[in-house]
Protein backbone atom coordinates (compact mmCIF):
# COMPACT_ATOMS: atom_id res chain seq x y z
CA UNK A 1 0.00 0.00 0.00
CA UNK A 2 1.88 3.52 -1.13
CA UNK A 3 1.38 6.42 1.23
CA UNK A 4 0.67 9.92 0.57
CA UNK A 5 3.36 12.30 1.78
CA UNK A 6 1.58 15.05 3.48
CA UNK A 7 2.15 18.48 1.51
CA UNK A 8 1.84 21.78 3.46
CA UNK A 9 -0.36 24.37 1.40
CA UNK A 10 2.73 27.03 2.00
CA UNK A 11 5.02 25.01 0.30
CA UNK A 12 2.72 23.38 -2.80
CA UNK A 13 -0.44 24.59 -3.12
CA UNK A 14 -1.50 22.61 -5.80
CA UNK A 15 -0.63 19.47 -4.54
CA UNK A 16 -2.06 20.28 -1.28
CA UNK A 17 -5.42 20.38 -3.29
CA UNK A 18 -4.55 17.38 -5.30
CA UNK A 19 -3.89 15.39 -2.04
CA UNK A 20 -7.36 16.85 -0.39
CA UNK A 21 -9.57 16.11 -3.20
CA UNK A 22 -8.19 12.21 -2.86
CA UNK A 23 -8.97 12.35 0.85
CA UNK A 24 -12.59 13.28 0.09
CA UNK A 25 -13.49 10.59 -2.30
CA UNK A 26 -11.56 7.66 -0.13
CA UNK A 27 -13.35 8.97 2.78
CA UNK A 28 -16.66 9.42 0.62
CA UNK A 29 -16.11 5.52 -0.24
CA UNK A 30 -16.03 4.69 3.37
CA UNK A 31 -18.57 6.61 4.15
CA UNK A 32 -20.69 4.34 2.10
CA UNK A 33 -18.85 0.99 3.62
CA UNK A 34 -19.84 2.00 6.87
CA UNK A 35 -23.36 2.33 5.93
CA UNK A 36 -23.44 -1.04 4.16
CA UNK A 37 -22.47 -2.54 7.06
CA UNK A 38 -24.86 -0.90 9.76
CA UNK A 39 -22.37 1.41 11.20
CA UNK A 40 -23.79 4.89 11.36
CA UNK A 41 -22.15 6.89 13.75
CA UNK A 42 -18.77 6.11 11.61
CA UNK A 43 -20.09 6.78 8.29
CA UNK A 44 -21.34 9.78 9.95
CA UNK A 45 -17.63 10.45 11.07
CA UNK A 46 -16.24 9.67 7.72
CA UNK A 47 -18.68 11.44 5.74
CA UNK A 48 -17.84 14.67 8.10
CA UNK A 49 -14.09 14.11 6.92
CA UNK A 50 -14.82 13.58 3.59
CA UNK A 51 -16.36 17.46 3.67
CA UNK A 52 -13.56 18.50 5.52
CA UNK A 53 -11.30 17.68 3.31
CA UNK A 54 -13.08 18.78 0.92
CA UNK A 55 -13.53 22.32 2.24
CA UNK A 56 -10.05 22.48 2.91
CA UNK A 57 -8.76 22.46 -0.68
CA UNK A 58 -11.72 24.62 -1.25
CA UNK A 59 -10.38 26.72 0.56
CA UNK A 60 -6.49 26.70 -0.91
CA UNK A 61 -7.92 27.14 -4.15
CA UNK A 62 -10.01 30.45 -2.84
CA UNK A 63 -6.88 31.40 -0.97
CA UNK A 64 -7.41 35.37 -1.72
CA UNK A 65 -10.81 34.85 0.61
CA UNK A 66 -8.87 33.11 2.85
CA UNK A 67 -5.99 35.50 3.79
CA UNK A 68 -8.45 38.51 3.80
CA UNK A 69 -10.71 36.72 6.55
CA UNK A 70 -7.16 35.16 8.43
CA UNK A 71 -4.85 37.69 8.77
CA UNK A 72 -1.73 37.37 10.76
CA UNK A 73 0.71 34.60 11.13
CA UNK A 74 0.59 31.43 13.56
CA UNK A 75 3.68 29.16 14.89
CA UNK A 76 3.16 25.62 13.75
CA UNK A 77 3.90 22.55 15.56
CA UNK A 78 7.56 22.21 13.99
CA UNK A 79 8.21 25.96 15.26
CA UNK A 80 7.72 27.75 11.57
CA UNK A 81 5.95 30.46 11.69
CA UNK A 82 3.38 30.34 8.71
CA UNK A 83 -0.01 32.27 7.69
CA UNK A 84 -2.74 32.04 9.38
CA UNK A 85 -4.42 31.65 6.59
CA UNK A 86 -2.30 28.57 5.67
CA UNK A 87 -2.64 27.17 8.75
CA UNK A 88 -6.62 27.07 8.61
CA UNK A 89 -6.41 25.63 5.12
CA UNK A 90 -3.66 23.06 6.23
CA UNK A 91 -5.69 22.34 9.47
CA UNK A 92 -9.12 23.02 8.60
CA UNK A 93 -10.24 22.86 12.39
CA UNK A 94 -14.02 21.93 12.90
CA UNK A 95 -14.55 25.31 15.22
CA UNK A 96 -12.95 27.08 12.12
CA UNK A 97 -15.56 25.18 9.01
CA UNK A 98 -18.45 27.44 9.87
CA UNK A 99 -16.47 30.55 9.14
CA UNK A 100 -14.82 29.13 6.82
CA UNK A 101 -17.46 27.91 4.56
CA UNK A 102 -19.51 31.75 4.88
CA UNK A 103 -15.89 33.05 3.40
CA UNK A 104 -15.92 30.76 0.71
CA UNK A 105 -19.47 30.88 -0.23
CA UNK A 106 -18.35 34.20 -2.05
CA UNK A 107 -16.21 31.47 -4.46
CA UNK A 108 -18.99 28.44 -4.08
CA UNK A 109 -21.96 29.53 -3.41
CA UNK A 110 -24.76 28.47 -0.95
CA UNK A 111 -23.99 25.19 -1.11
CA UNK A 112 -20.67 25.03 0.56
CA UNK A 113 -22.44 26.89 3.82
CA UNK A 114 -25.17 23.81 3.44
CA UNK A 115 -23.22 21.27 3.47
CA UNK A 116 -20.77 22.39 5.85
CA UNK A 117 -23.69 22.59 7.76
CA UNK A 118 -25.13 18.89 7.55
CA UNK A 119 -21.31 17.85 7.89
CA UNK A 120 -21.02 19.72 11.27
CA UNK A 121 -24.65 17.83 12.04
CA UNK A 122 -22.93 14.65 11.29
CA UNK A 123 -19.97 15.20 13.17
CA UNK A 124 -22.09 15.67 16.24
CA UNK A 125 -24.10 11.95 15.58
CA UNK A 126 -20.52 10.46 15.24
CA UNK A 127 -19.63 11.91 19.11
CA UNK A 128 -23.43 11.54 20.64
CA UNK A 129 -25.15 9.12 18.71
CA UNK A 130 -28.88 9.12 17.95
CA UNK A 131 -31.65 10.67 20.49
CA UNK A 132 -34.88 8.80 19.11
CA UNK A 133 -36.29 11.30 21.69
CA UNK A 134 -35.47 14.07 19.17
CA UNK A 135 -34.51 16.38 22.62
CA UNK A 136 -31.13 15.69 22.69
CA UNK A 137 -30.02 15.69 18.61
CA UNK A 138 -31.27 17.31 15.68
CA UNK A 139 -31.83 13.78 14.52
CA UNK A 140 -34.41 10.90 15.71
CA UNK A 141 -34.02 8.14 13.34
CA UNK A 142 -31.35 6.63 11.70
CA UNK A 143 -33.12 7.00 8.76
CA UNK A 144 -32.51 10.62 8.97
CA UNK A 145 -28.99 10.07 9.62
CA UNK A 146 -28.79 7.81 6.57
CA UNK A 147 -30.41 10.30 4.21
CA UNK A 148 -27.82 13.31 5.26
CA UNK A 149 -25.14 10.60 4.92
CA UNK A 150 -25.92 9.62 1.48
CA UNK A 151 -26.79 13.85 0.41
CA UNK A 152 -23.12 15.12 2.41
CA UNK A 153 -21.13 12.10 -0.12
CA UNK A 154 -22.94 12.65 -2.83
CA UNK A 155 -23.06 16.67 -2.94
CA UNK A 156 -18.85 15.70 -1.81
CA UNK A 157 -18.08 13.92 -5.18
CA UNK A 158 -19.56 16.50 -7.27
CA UNK A 159 -17.71 19.67 -5.72
CA UNK A 160 -14.76 17.76 -6.11
CA UNK A 161 -15.36 17.16 -9.25
CA UNK A 162 -15.95 20.77 -9.64
CA UNK A 163 -12.72 21.33 -8.03
CA UNK A 164 -10.93 19.18 -9.54
CA UNK A 165 -12.21 21.53 -13.10
CA UNK A 166 -10.68 24.71 -11.58
CA UNK A 167 -7.28 23.05 -10.96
Amino acid sequence: MSSVQIVHPWRDLRRYVEIRLSEALAEADLALRFLDEGLHRNAAGKAFQAWKAALAAAAALARDLMTAKYRGRVATREGAEVELADWVIALMPTGRMWEAARVLRRAYGDEVVLLTALALSLHEVQYNGLDESGVLSRYSSLEQVEEDIREVIERTRRFVEELRRRL
